[in-house]
């Protein structure tokens, strides 16, 4: 049920990420202080794990994703997406995460010179922060979904 509900708020974060290149504070500082209200009162994270576990791995979030938002590789939304997925998960599974997210990325980056021509026009202006040409800086959430579902067995 949890990564049921993990999955539905990465969906949303990852269509308004794709379409607008940004995540509402709602979406992200909202997901945040549920986690980690739910971290202080239940002492596990919403995916049950133990609460430390929970503040490391949104430690860890921190020390992956600042490095990329300042150097501008990635945008404020992507640091508190990733720092409320640390605090709902823990440290091994945000790492799964991770490492989903970037291998999509490189798919990606791979395979959509060539899909891009075959999509209908109206599917390319919705997703037009997908775009090959935006190989620079492209939205970060929807790759974290795909990582997401790709480690989803190993999540406790």
């Amino acid at each position: 049920m949890q990564s049921f509900v993990l999955l539905i708020w990465l969906t949303a974060c990852a269509a308004q990420d794709a379409r607008q290149r940004r995540i509402a504070n709602a979406l992200t500082l909202g997901a945040a202080a549920f986690a980690l209200i739910y971290l202080l009162s239940f002492g596990t994270t919403w995916m049950g794990a133990e609460a430390v576990q929970g503040g490391w791995a949104c430690v860890v979030a921190l020390a992956f994703t600042l490095p990329g938002y300042f150097m501008g590789r990635m945008g404020a939304g992507d640091v508190k997406l990733m720092t409320a997925l640390g605090l709902s998960t823990d440290g091994l599974s945000l790492l799964g995460i991770f490492i989903g997210a970037g291998a999509a990325s490189v798919v990606w980056m791979l395979v959509a010179p060539r899909l891009w021509l075959h999509m209908s026009q109206r599917l390319r202006n919705r997703l037009r922060y997908m775009a090959p040409s935006m190989s620079k800086k492209l939205p970060f959430a929807p790759f974290v979904l795909v990582g997401f579902v790709l480690a989803l067995p190993w999540i406790h």
